[in-house]
């Protein structure tokens, strides 16, 4: 039953007041450097942003949304600018996009040579390659006697996709000198805001703009998008840009996946999504042949202009992970428990299958998003990956659609990367809970879907106060 709203001013300022708790809490934990010192403690502080984030989106729902998207947007502001407050404190990834920016700059293929290749020793600096006492840090790779780096893997190639490294030049043409980490950081957090605006353009017309807050006030934006500024946030934006244009424009949608593709190879897994409810090859081709264009014209000037793979690292990666030979780590953690290993992968593969293809059958074509997290989220739970913000793109998804409940795969990821150094199998628990939680929305939801549409994912149901 929907209620009316009671007190809109008074529902709206406690509102501001969860949020501006949530960015202070968020200023404390990114300032927080316990990765490695105290893993126990920062995962407390990120269990009770994610307290407080929850409290947030539960309070904004009484919020009248001719004033929501004001609140959501100032509050997604104030979020992305936490990320700002400290360098990043969880990953080195960001200093790999810098270096490789930097090589582009020289003329160099980042795909020709490792970091600590001595062929590149010119483009090396003390902020990159620092020596002698402050080689002691723990997240320092050595790369000859009395010399270190912040770049992880510093001995094999990029594993970054050509969009992606463009971007990387493009901040690095961008930045002034002695910038540092802050470049791509800010680049991070204009990234997250521009994704809060795509989402609210989207949600404007197909939704309640008030799901864009499970974006912009998520705690995985400041941490992940902006303090460590992966660039799976630039992918996400294009993700975003993709899949509502899809719903008009098949083309340019199409155009733009294929973009978002050669940001993170990730968004690769939203095309099943894209082609929801699609029943002539024509349409399906309107999709697949400019994504698959832009993706090809991106990689060609690379292939053209390196002397090694543009695949990189990429093979050596997923046998590190574990994604080839499942018994060599967490992968596939919950297929595990219910099948023998050797069985992980054709199990993946079927599973993946059968939801891509119910998605593209039984999709609303209207609706995209829907379908893309309902593939994207099984591909977690599948693979169970150990890396926190892979979620970007599934949290993205969760604010076009709505179905919160998916939320706890993100969870289960920060719980596996993070809380998984000090508490064993802490990401396997948090992805059984994950799946468990989506297991019982899905009930939920059924029981409430209109029996005459069943050729239909279910749509998400409408929260108290929310008008359709």
């Amino acid at each position: 039953m929907i209620r009316p709203a009671a007190g809109p001013a008074r529902a709206t300022a406690a509102t501001a007041v969860l949020v501006t708790a949530l960015v202070t809490l968020l200023v404390l934990t990114v300032r927080e450097d316990g990765y490695f010192t105290d893993p126990a403690g920062l995962s407390w502080l990120y269990a009770a942003c994610w307290a407080l984030f929850a409290a947030a989106v539960w309070s904004l729902r009484r919020v009248p949304a001719r004033h929501a998207a004001a609140l959501v947007l100032a509050g997604g502001l104030a979020v992305a600018a936490t990320g700002l407050v400290a360098p990043p404190r969880t990953s080195t990834d960001s200093y790999r996009y810098a270096w490789d920016g930097r090589v582009q700059a020289a003329g160099v293929s980042p795909y020709d040579h490792a970091p600590a290749d001595a062929a590149l020793l010119p483009y090396r600096d003390g902020w990159l390659f620092p020596t002698g006492k402050a080689c002691a840090g723990p997240d320092l790779a050595a790369v000859s006697p009395g010399v270190c780096t912040r770049i992880n893997r510093p001995r094999v190639h990029t594993i970054y996709p050509p969009a992606g490294e463009l971007y990387f030049l493009l901040v690095h043409a961008l930045s002034p000198d002695g910038v540092r980490h802050k470049a791509f950081q800010v680049g991070g957090a204009v990234l997250a805001v521009a994704t809060t605006l795509a989402l609210l353009g989207v949600l404007r017309r197909r939704g309640d703009p008030r799901r864009a807050a499970y974006w912009a006030w998520c705690p995985a934006i400041a941490v992940e998008a902006v303090n460590n500024a992966h660039a799976d946030v630039l992918a996400v934006l294009l993700s975003v840009l993709a899949l509502g244009l899809t719903v008009r424009h098949r083309a340019r949608g199409g155009a733009l996946l294929g973009l978002a593709t050669a940001v993170k190879l990730l968004p690769a897994v939203l095309l099943p999504g894209a082609l929801s409810g699609v029943r002539r090859v024509r349409a399906a081709a309107a999709v697949l042949l400019p994504s698959a264009a832009v993706l090809t014209a991106l990689y060609l000037p690379y292939v053209l202009l390196s002397r090694s793979s543009v695949l990189g690292y990429l093979a050596g990666y997923a046998d590190e992970e574990g994604y080839q030979d499942p018994s060599a780590g967490d992968r596939y953690a919950l297929l595990r428990l219910l099948v023998p290993g050797s069985w992980a992968v054709p199990c993946v593969v079927a599973g993946m299958a059968a939801v891509s293809v119910y998605v593209i059958r039984r999709g609303d074509p209207g609706r995209p998003w829907s379908g893309a997290l309902l593939v994207t989220g099984t591909a977690f739970l599948l693979t169970t990956p150990g890396y926190s913000w892979y979620a970007l793109l599934l949290i993205a998804l969760v604010a076009l659609d709505g179905r919160w409940e998916w939320l706890g795969v993100a969870v289960a990821g920060a719980a596996a990367y993070l809380t998984g150094r000090v508490v064993p199998h802490a990401g396997t628990a948090g992805y059984a809970a994950a799946a468990l939680a989506v297991l019982c929305g899905w009930a939920v939801r059924r029981r409430r879907l209109p029996r005459s549409r069943p050729d239909r994912v279910p749509e998400p149901c409408p929260t108290p106060g929310e008008h359709r």
